[in-house]
Order: structure tokens, then C-alpha cells, then sequence
């Protein structure tokens, strides 16, 4: 028997049933514990227990023109955003376009690739602008396609293209400002499904993370500019 949809789940939490809602907590727990725990040093668990509530008190008034991961997103983007501004004197003045998480505060990664590049790659998106982190993150790390990414940023799907190539040359500016060779840079840059891949497992609790398709690879760089372009 298949598993019940998001939908269904969501379904039967509305008519009491909760175990539904247990179920719904547990299938997307790791996955918004991961979209903050590369973006906050401290209040990590507080901003994933903010976006749960949030399902909570609004699950009734959920649509469903969109699926409910995309709509978890779209919450833990507004409370990251939420949590910068109150840390600061002057809110406004936080450009999520412009400030990368170390500019806005944050302390070290609780994030330990276990490769180098995964470090790189670690050290590297949290110096670019936030909006350029999340997009990338969402696209690598949750590996949503553009519309999907769309939903989450409430933007339209040809602006999702547009800053995930923009975010993919922000990233490479900064990589190549603390990789050690030429050589380390682009073997970083041309294999990023696979060190998001590593890093997505380590922080799921796997062992050792497996090693991908070549033939994969060469079809998702080939994706990317297809999507992208």
C-alpha cells in the first residue's frame, strides 16, 4: 500500500486525526533542519520549531495550488528572514541580496564536510548573498527544479533561472578565493551535484556518502544549462 501524499496527510490532520500531523512533522523535519543549519550558528532549533508552528496555526487556511514542501520552504524563508532583522538595530537595512550569512552575523558552520571540497564548497556559500545561498541550496541540496524553487520565493520561474546562474557565478568568485589551486577551484565548481550530495547525507546522519554517475553528472551539468539558460 502506497504511502499517503502530503495532501492526504494534511487531510486527515484537519479532521483531528493526529497522527497525520505527526507523520507530516516527521517527513519534512530533516529537511527544515538542514535549510537552517547552514545559515545560523545559535537558535537553530527555536527557527525549525517556528516553522512547524506555523503549520500548525495556519493549516487550515493552506491551499492546495502548491504541494506542502514547497509551502515549508516558503515559512522558513520568511522566519530566517524574521530572525536576521531582529538581531539588528536597523532591520531595513539587512539586504538579503547583498548580505551573506557571515555579514549578517553568523558564527561557524555546525556543517563538517568530510572532503575538502565539501568544506570549500561550505565555507563559500555562506559568503555570498543569503537570497543567493538559499537558491542554490534549494537547488543542489533539495534539488528542487525552477518551479518548484518559484513557489518557495513567490517569484516567477524565469527570475529563478536568472539567480541561480548569478548565485552559481557569486559562488565561484568566492571559491576561488579559498581554494588553494586552479585545479581545486574547478574540480569544486564542476562537481557540485556531487559534493551537495555528500554534504545533504553527512547531515541526514549517513555513513559514508556513495559515489555518483559520472554519466549523471555530465547530464545534470547539461540540465543546468538547458534550465538555466
Amino acid at each position: 500500500m502506497p504511502a499517503p501524499t502530503d495532501l492526504e496527510l494534511l487531510d486527515a490532520w484537519r479532521h483531528g486525526d493526529l497522527s497525520a500531523g505527526d507523520a507530516l512533522f516527521n517527513r519534512h523535519f530533516a529537511a527544515i533542519h538542514r535549510f537552517f543549519r547552514n545559515k545560523v550558528s545559535d537558535g537553530l532549533e527555536d527557527l525549525v520549531q517556528q516553522t512547524f508552528m506555523a503549520l500548525v496555526e495556519g493549516r487550515e487556511r493552506f491551499r492546495n495550488d502548491s504541494s506542502l514542501r514547497t509551502y515549508l520552504f516558503g515559512v522558513a524563508n520568511n522566519v530566517l528572514r524574521d530572525h536576521y532583522r531582529a538581531q539588528r538595530k536597523e532591520p531595513e537595512a539587512l539586504d538579503f541580496g547583498k548580505s551573506s550569512a557571515v555579514d549578517a552575523g553568523a558564527g561557524p558552520s555546525t556543517v563538517l564536510g568530510k572532503r575538502r571540497e565539501e568544506r570549500l564548497l561550505l565555507e563559500a556559500l555562506r559568503r555570498i548573498p543569503l537570497d543567493s545561498q538559499i537558491i542554490l541550496e534549494l537547488y543542489y541540496w533539495e534539488e528542487m527544479s525552477a518551479s518548484m524553487i518559484a513557489e518557495v520565493l513567490d517569484v516567477p520561474e524565469g527570475t529563478v533561472r536568472g539567480r541561480v546562474r548569478r548565485a552559481k557565478q557569486l559562488l565561484r568568485e568566492q571559491l576561488a578565493k579559498v581554494a588553494k589551486s586552479p585545479q581545486e577551484l574547478e574540480t569544486t565548481m564542476g562537481n557540485l551535484d556531487r559534493w551537495a550530495a555528500g554534504l545533504r547525507r553527512q547531515m541526514a546522519g549517513a555513513e559514508e556518502p556513495e559515489e555518483p554517475d559520472p554519466a549523471a553528472d555530465v547530464a545534470a551539468d547539461d540540465d543546468d544549462e538547458s534550465e538555466t539558460g
